[in-house]
């Protein structure tokens, strides 16, 4: 899978900047470092960023309870997974453009 469209994603709905040529776990890092910068500054804020993200509140509450991580990399994981499966479903599901509705 292509992680240029997953960082350019990730990067624009957490205002960080992520290189699309970095590994997964290198890129979780990233994304790890960011949240817990929000963690500690503006829960809320990550919280907005997460429901924007399209991570499902039941996958945050069993990562909490399961995983033996600290939070913020738990979080990271569940967005870059999030955002994978994401991407994954839209290419599946592609479909063409629909005739004479471009705008």
């Amino acid at each position: 899978m292509d992680n240029k469209e997953i960082s350019h994603t990730i990067s624009n709905d957490l205002d960080i900047n992520i290189p699309s040529e970095l590994s997964d776990e290198e890129m979780i890092d990233i994304i790890s470092v960011r949240v817990e910068q929000l963690l500690r500054a503006d829960p809320d804020l990550l919280m907005s960023y997460l429901y924007r993200l399209d991570v499902l509140e039941k996958n945050i509450k069993a990562s909490l309870h399961v995983s033996l991580e600290p939070v913020h990399v738990t979080f990271a994981k569940l967005i870059w997974d999030r955002q994978k499966e994401r991407i994954l479903t839209k290419q599946k599901y592609k479909q063409d453009p629909i005739e004479g509705w471009e705008f």
